[in-house]
């Protein structure tokens, strides 16, 4: 039985650093950002992302090792709603990617 133990203790780990390099992806891309590029994509401000992010990332530090945690869970969905939905946006308008990148004369390609 021990070995069940020390495999799901591992387990949480490997989740817990995959959830935390995730939290410090979002807070990097935000910081790296440029703040006109939130606005013009009709988001909140860079400095609310930032906040959020980071604060995020904070309790992902604190909660490492126990990543099932509700605020951990928490932390996940707001860099997860940055990754997903801010980061698509900011980088259409900055024409760094998104949907319209590869576009022809007839459309998308």
């Amino acid at each position: 039985m021990p070995a069940i133990y020390e495999a799901q203790n591992l387990l949480q780990i490997v989740i817990g650093a995959g959830l935390f390099a995730m939290m410090v992806w979002a807070l990097v891309d935000c910081a790296r950002t440029r703040p006109d590029a939130f606005v013009a994509a009709s988001k909140r401000t860079k400095t609310f992302w930032l906040l959020l992010t980071g604060g995020a990332t904070a309790i992902g530090f604190i909660f490492l090792f126990s990543p099932f945690n509700l605020f951990n869970i928490v932390a996940v969905v707001a860099a997860g709603v940055y990754l997903a939905d801010v980061r698509p946006a900011v980088r259409s308008v900055q024409g760094r990617g998104g949907p319209n990148t590869h576009m022809g004369p007839y459309g998308p390609w």
